[in-house]
């Protein structure tokens, strides 16, 4: 890929991207654009070229990645939706639609919206995209290319369908957290350091996570080969069903889907 990409704004996660496109070996010219010296910063000693001049960004690229909050797209690509119009625009801003985006942006423009996950920062994401009526095979190529710098990538239909990926994989991360520090309590309570505790809990989560990608195998049967008929974990199994902690994971997830939905009309 030979491609000159702008990011309007430089936080973490168009960092996260941007680095694991040098890294990639593709050959991309980067600028990033934000108005925060502190975030350019991250940017020196690199072949990436930062401004403080949205604008210049936006001339200087044919792909543009929106990376700023949500609050702020708006006014944003009020100025500059005529500067964009013909580019492909890549949003990673969470909650605005791709109709808003549509809305905001000139006739003829191929916008793509992002869900990444924090992973990404790590090179281990997952990113689900949509795009609008105008993007085409060679678009989406383009958007992998970008997007797989920081993980993996699946494609949805609708904005619909992104709001359960927020659900899911966008807010996914902070769940597996959570169960890490109630394992970690444990572990303490049982009378091994916080660091042990934490040491086993986290690579435990990541030797499960291994084995469900590729063993090919649902987590049903993963999770039976692992509970023997009178053991350890069949009695943790239990406690957990008598509490309802998966019917409890469900609800959970549909409250951040509902809240996603309730985000999209905020940012509509």
């Amino acid at each position: 890929m030979t491609n000159r990409i702008g990011f309007i704004g430089g936080g973490n996660m168009a960092y996260a991207l941007a680095m694991g496109l040098l890294r990639s070996g593709e050959t991309v010219n980067i600028t990033v654009a934000d108005p925060a010296p502190e975030a350019l910063s991250k940017f020196e000693d690199t072949p990436i070229f930062s401004t403080h001049d949205n604008i210049q960004a936006i001339i200087n690229s044919e792909i543009v990645v929106l990376a700023v909050k949500p609050q702020v797209l708006a006014d944003i690509l009020a100025p500059h939706a005529r500067a964009l119009a013909g580019k492909l625009v890549i949003s990673i801003a969470a909650g605005v639609p791709i109709t808003s985006l549509t809305r905001l942006l000139t006739n003829g423009t191929p916008i793509i919206r992002c869900m990444p996950n924090t992973p990404a920062l790590y090179g281990s994401g997952i990113t689900g995209m949509i795009g609008n009526d105008l993007v085409g095979p060679k678009h989406k190529k383009l958007a992998n290319q970008i997007m797989e710098a920081a993980g993996s990538v699946i494609w949805f239909q609708n904005d619909m369908e992104l709001d359960a990926v927020t659900a899911i994989s966008g807010s996914g991360p902070a769940y597996f957290f959570y169960l890490i520090e109630a394992m970690v309590e444990s572990g303490k309570a049982l009378g091994i350091s916080p660091e042990n505790a934490l040491r086993l809990a986290s690579h435990t989560a990541q030797g499960a996570a291994k084995m469900m990608m590729e063993s090919k195998t649902t987590a049903e049967t993963l999770r039976s080969n692992v509970t023997s008929p009178g053991g350890t974990t069949e009695r943790a199994i239990s406690i957990l069903d008598h509490h309802d902690v998966g019917e409890t994971i469900q609800k959970a997830i549909m409250g951040a889907y509902q809240r996603s939905q309730e985000l999209a009309k905020e940012y509509g």
